[in-house]
């Protein structure tokens, strides 16, 4: 059974997000540690000599990647947290409404537009959802991802 509070407001869901369960951020840093610890960045050097392992001449930006990875964690809108720029969100504390799906106006929202690159239209499909059928059929699996 799923939890009203991992709702966010533009109708995505928490819980099944990589950013909250922080599974990828968790393993990232397990990598770094683990090639920090046995010193990797030398045998990196060392491979990048070789013209079959060229792709170690990126090690540097790999790294830099890992470290951002660590970052990608989220607490979730509905516990206060998400991204502090999130525009949708502080449109819908300033209607003091739950989500997008409590305005009338957010098929045309140009605010939700930003997630149509990683989300496609399943967030536009969630606040259909979410309008028609309510919060209890969502949080118990009746959405997109």
């Amino acid at each position: 059974m799923g939890n009203e509070k991992l709702i966010t407001c533009c109708g995505l869901y928490c819980g099944d997000c990589y950013g909250y369960n922080g599974k990828i951020a968790s393993l990232a840093g397990k990598l770094n540690e683990e090639l920090d610890n046995t010193n990797f960045k030398k045998n990196a050097d060392h491979f990048a000599a070789i013209p079959f392992f060229n792709e170690f001449k990126n090690y540097d930006s790999f790294v830099d990647v890992l470290k951002t990875l660590k970052r990608l964690t989220c607490e979730g809108c509905g516990d206060g947290g998400g991204p502090a720029f999130c525009e949708i969100r502080k449109c819908c504390g300033e209607k003091e409404i739950m989500g997008c799906w409590e305005c009338g106006e957010f098929k045309s929202c140009k605010k939700l537009n930003f997630l149509n690159a990683t989300h496609g239209d399943a967030h536009i499909k969630n606040l259909d959802v979410l309008k028609e059928k309510g919060v209890e059929k969502f949080v118990n699996g009746d959405r997109c991802w």
